[in-house]
């Protein structure tokens, strides 16, 4: 039976998973040869894992793969990609060196504006609130300076700050609602230290002037619809054959209407858009920014006009295949675990060390051809070929198989169609055992 702990914070690392091993598992030494068997033997790269959050146990490793062959900008990349779900590097990869003979993704970064916002209660006049803030607005950035100095070096700062009025929505709700530019930073610690220094500043300047303002809290938005980037691929219709006997205007013409579905329901625009992701994500966590955030800007950016949709599109307009996605990507090249994380620091310089607008360019990339292979799977043999295929070496190391088996059933796969019951009578027929 469970039982709670007090003091478990402040416990060494050992006595962490004494603590555990004793309460939550049978087989103690197990557990324990599990936890251990992937700490790192460098004791100093150790504990600088342990270090990045609280509570640390052991590591939990993804595996770094790397997709070649993306031209972007007529520039070549191997793009890192941390992920544990089969295909999704292997379709990238197949995606680039598709489009790498056809004039490759062109990209661009639209703005890179990021908000964040003071929200507060106050009962008093809308016109007085009003009048406080045009008076002390300059007083707002002006102490806010020793924040925003160094920022202001890299070509940053604040954009921006207004005053908006939600008193519609909720009672007395009203924010300071802030724009930034936050440089190569993703900007979070940035952005919420000058939002805290706002509202100290709006609350004792309103005070002043006997205004009452309770501020409720003070953060940045991950939602960014001005810190956005476009990318695209585009040929003519007629090179969008690859000598696999797929005519290429029927697969144009089925491909956007794959599209348009995704555009249009929203139970297929999810998946679609998890699609997208899949290369996204990868991306993101490789080089050391943060995946929760993307989703959540980029899911609610999806759903924008008030109906979730697709975040591609495609057309055909006089004989040109264009196929095309606008993303908000709020990415950082400094700070965070960019200078911690040694494989970050490694992913970063693979892709000869990005500016963070730069860095918005090659993931936004990596989730166009993650969807452009995906589609492409879709609409002509099927998701299952060549998802399952790369699966099966998970089945099989489900299996306790040695080298021998795992290489004959790998060939048996090759002409045969993989499902979990396939894989499973193939072994049991290759150790001469009779189903039932």
């Amino acid at each position: 039976m469970s039982k709670s702990v007090s003091g478990f914070s402040k416990l060494s690392k050992s006595k962490k998973i004494d603590w555990i091993v004793d309460t939550y598992f049978t087989n103690k030494e197990d557990a324990k040869k599990i936890l251990k068997q992937y700490w790192n033997s460098n004791e100093s790269l150790q504990q600088l894992h342990d270090e990045f959050i609280e509570n640390t146990i052991s590591n939990y490793y993804l595996p770094l793969g790397v997709a070649p062959n993306f031209l972007i900008n007529n520039k070549l990349y191997t793009i890192p990609m941390a992920i544990e779900e089969s295909s999704v590097v292997a379709a990238a990869s197949k995606a680039a060196k598709f489009w790498l003979d056809r004039g490759g993704f062109k990209s661009q970064v639209v703005s890179t504006q990021k908000i964040g916002q003071v929200h507060f209660i106050c009962l008093d006049d809308f016109h007085k609130l009003e009048d406080l803030f045009s008076n002390i607005k300059p007083i707002l950035v002006a102490q806010a300076k020793p924040i925003t100095k160094n920022m202001e070096k890299r070509g940053g700062g604040i954009l921006n700050i207004e005053l908006k009025d939600k008193t519609k929505d909720l009672k007395g709700y009203y924010q300071l609602h802030a724009t930034f530019e936050t440089a190569d930073a993703m900007g979070a610690n940035f952005i919420n230290s000058c939002l805290e220094q706002f509202a100290k500043t709006f609350k004792s300047e309103a005070d002043k002037v006997g205004i009452d303002v309770e501020i409720v809290m003070s953060i940045l938005s991950n939602y960014v619809p001005n810190c956005l980037v476009r990318v695209e691929v585009n040929c003519p219709v007629k090179d969008l054959s690859d000598n696999k006997n797929i005519d290429p205007e029927a697969f144009a013409k089925k491909f956007i209407q794959a599209i348009k579905i995704a555009e249009i329901e929203t139970y297929r625009a999810v998946t679609h858009n998890k699609g997208i992701m899949n290369g996204i994500d990868a991306v993101v966590l490789a080089t050391g920014n943060d995946f929760r955030a993307v989703e959540a800007g980029v899911h609610a950016y999806a759903s924008r006009n008030g109906k979730y949709s697709s975040l591609t599109h495609a057309e055909i307009n006089n004989g040109f295949f264009k196929f095309w996605m606008e993303i908000p990507l709020a990415l950082g090249t400094v700070g965070g675990l960019t200078n911690l994380h040694p494989l970050v620091k490694l992913s970063l310089q693979l892709l000869d060390n990005p500016s963070a607008k730069e860095l918005m360019q090659i993931v936004a990339v990596a989730g166009l051809a993650q969807n452009f292979a995906a589609l492409r799977s879709l609409t002509t043999t099927g998701i299952q070929e060549g998802h399952m295929k790369m699966h099966l070496m998970n089945i099989l190391n489900q299996h306790n198989l040695n080298e021998d088996e795992k290489s004959a059933l790998v060939t048996h796969f090759k002409t045969n169609i993989v499902t979990h019951a396939a894989v499973v009578e193939a072994i049991d027929t290759l150790r001469g055992i009779k189903s039932e």
